[in-house]
């Protein structure tokens, strides 16, 4: 057996060595560098979730003026609104990404415009960005619907699901993520949506990132391709566990043979789908398009390295399966009927917007059992409802109520719970 001695000053010289290396260079890329990413280049003029096509482009200019990304029409829409990609990077391996294929979902393509801005506008000495601008190509779609998203609606300008056209690609938007898709023979892809904010994991907590490794064929088998994805997810929830603990989930991978991302994965492209849920207190989504930020760059850059070839499956595996609940409850309230004894039930508040929480509904139920964030303990409350609203209540106008909505009696703090 072959031993190695090491002298006492190469020893010194080795714990010197370790004890220079910050503790930080233990920590996996690239959570920090995607966390200081997202507030350092962050682009002005999409502060809120809801912004045009002009909007977007417009916020985006002053970056694209660098000669380190390049701009290319695809098209030109018969509403006069282009899709644009913007092309990062040029290396051997390619990486598609697209966002907003439906117009309502807009979390990632403001991450988008931020990797974009950065890569434009970082110095020479970021090696992050040299790394990927060396070995990555990554053509981006930031807006494939441009035309749902003027009207902040999931459907394309003539009311169709571009995420149901995969096969026959009958709209122009599909035929574009298809073309370019082709043209590039993409290595691996990105499928960016937002999805409802009634989705827990198991154990209740709300989903803020659901993540799924999309099944290419209706027995969900486990071919090279699909298994990179797999590998690449699993460096996600690696990415994105410190801060999101246990509000990730992992997205229903039956098999959709409408749906891009299931193609994609059938047509040879390692597609990860990442669907930005709900934070607390982040009713424009600006929290998610940081996170969103961190995710995105730690699989560009595992993919670049390689590291995600050797990425154990078990992070992305073990993730709870991505649930339907109930609607929000304020719990611990209660009804009254005219003189007749309160009856204990919580309330849950459906909003037409449920992310900004407006414009509302409510309904009854004696009990929830998941916990929302935004779930309210209001002991001693009555609510009741106005006379005269609508909604669906079975006993709509029964309780009489003074001018806030509350039934008489009602502490100060009470749910108001008018309909409409």
């Amino acid at each position: 057996m072959h031993e190695t001695s090491v002298g006492l000053g190469s020893a010194a010289a080795l714990l010197l060595l370790l004890l220079a290396v910050p503790a930080t260079a233990q920590e996996p890329c690239c959570r920090s560098a995607g966390w200081e990413i997202a507030e350092r280049y962050r682009v002005e003029g999409l502060d809120e979730r809801r912004f045009t096509h002009e909007q977007y482009w417009r916020s985006l200019a002053p970056a694209l003026r660098s000669d380190r990304v390049e701009l290319t029409r695809l098209a030109n829409r018969w509403t006069g609104r282009a899709i644009n990609a913007v092309t990062l990077g040029s290396g051997p391996t390619t990486v598609l990404l697209w966002s907003q294929m439906h117009g309502d979902e807009s979390a990632a393509s403001m991450s988008l415009a931020d990797l974009i801005l950065w890569f434009s506008a970082a110095p020479d000495s970021d090696t992050l960005r040299a790394t990927l601008a060396d070995r990555l190509t990554i053509p981006m779609i930031p807006m494939l619907n441009p035309d749902g998203a003027e009207r902040f609606v999931r459907e394309n300008a003539v009311g169709i699901d571009i995420n149901r056209d995969a096969r026959r690609t009958a709209t122009p938007e599909g035929r574009i993520l298809r073309g370019v898709r082709d043209s590039i023979e993409a290595d691996f892809g990105f499928n960016l949506h937002d999805q409802g904010t009634r989705t827990a994991g198991e154990d209740g907590a709300m989903v803020a990132i659901a993540l799924l490794a999309p099944a290419a064929d209706s027995a969900r088998s486990w071919g090279p391709v699909r298994q990179r994805a797999r590998k690449v997810s699993a460096v996600i929830v690696e990415s994105l566990t410190p801060d999101l603990g246990s509000r990730m989930a992992r997205y229903d991978d039956e098999f959709a043979p409408r749906a891009f991302g299931d193609n994609m994965q059938a047509w040879g492209t390692s597609t990860v789908l990442i669907e930005s849920g709900i934070v607390v207190d982040d009713p424009q989504k600006q929290e998610l398009r940081k996170l969103n930020v961190v995710a995105l760059l730690s699989a560009l850059h595992a993919i670049a390295t390689g590291r995600s070839d050797a990425t154990p499956t078990a992070a992305y595996d073990e993730l709870p399966t991505n649930n339907p609940v109930e609607r929000p409850p304020a719990a611990g309230g209660q009804i009254v009927l005219g003189e007749a004894a309160p009856i204990r039930a919580d309330i849950a508040i459906r909003f037409d917007d449920p992310v900004a929480r407006t414009g509302r509904t409510t309904e009854r139920s004696e009990t929830w059992q998941r916990s929302w964030p935004w779930t309210r303990s209001t002991p001693g409350a009555v609510p009741a409802c106005r006379s005269g609203r609508r909604g669906n209540h079975p006993a709509r106008g029964a309780g009489p109520a003074d001018g806030a909505g509350r039934a008489r009696g009602g502490q100060p703090g009470s749910v108001d719970c008018r309909y409409g």
